[in-house]
């Protein structure tokens, strides 16, 4: 992708059910608009970026941009896995996305527990390179600055 960092908000909204559920690994999921919106050279896979809720604190996130092999999924989905644990569930709240850099292609697995295992694997790529004086900067991008009642 060439025009990274790439900034989008959206409201979250109910996915599939299994990013908790079967994975033991909670998603928000962008609503169609957001991801049919997508620049035209963002290719399918998985990234790293920084994410915050309406107007909460910024944390560290990975995405999966695509179509899931593993669960041949008919539509596009851009699922974010934020690196925080939160007391509750913020559907019909506004997530707020800075992706800053691609980590690998989406790809099928044999087994779930090889999905979660390199979900896992991302997850820990994108902490270590989420600590570069580049990307760190980006946390702090107005863009997480907006407050709720503007978004």
């Amino acid at each position: 992708m060439r025009h990274l960092p790439y900034f989008c908000r959206g409201r979250v909204v109910r996915g599939f059910g299994r990013g908790s559920k079967q994975l033991g690994i909670p998603t928000a999921n962008f609503p169609e608009h957001v991801v049919d919106n997508l620049p035209a050279d963002v290719s399918t896979g998985i990234y790293y970026g920084w994410a915050s809720v309406g107007s909460g604190d910024v944390h560290k996130m990975v995405v999966s941009i695509g179509w899931n092999p593993y669960y041949k999924n008919t539509k596009k989905s851009m699922e974010t896995h934020i690196m925080h644990t939160f007391k509750e569930d913020f559907y019909g709240e506004i997530l707020n996305v800075a992706i800053v850099g691609y980590l690998r292609p989406e790809k099928n697995f044999d087994s779930l527990e090889a999905l979660i295992a390199a979900i896992q694997g991302d997850i820990e790529e994108a902490k270590k390179r989420l600590d570069s004086p580049e990307h760190l900067k980006l946390k702090e991008d107005n863009f997480f600055q907006v407050a709720k009642e503007n978004i």
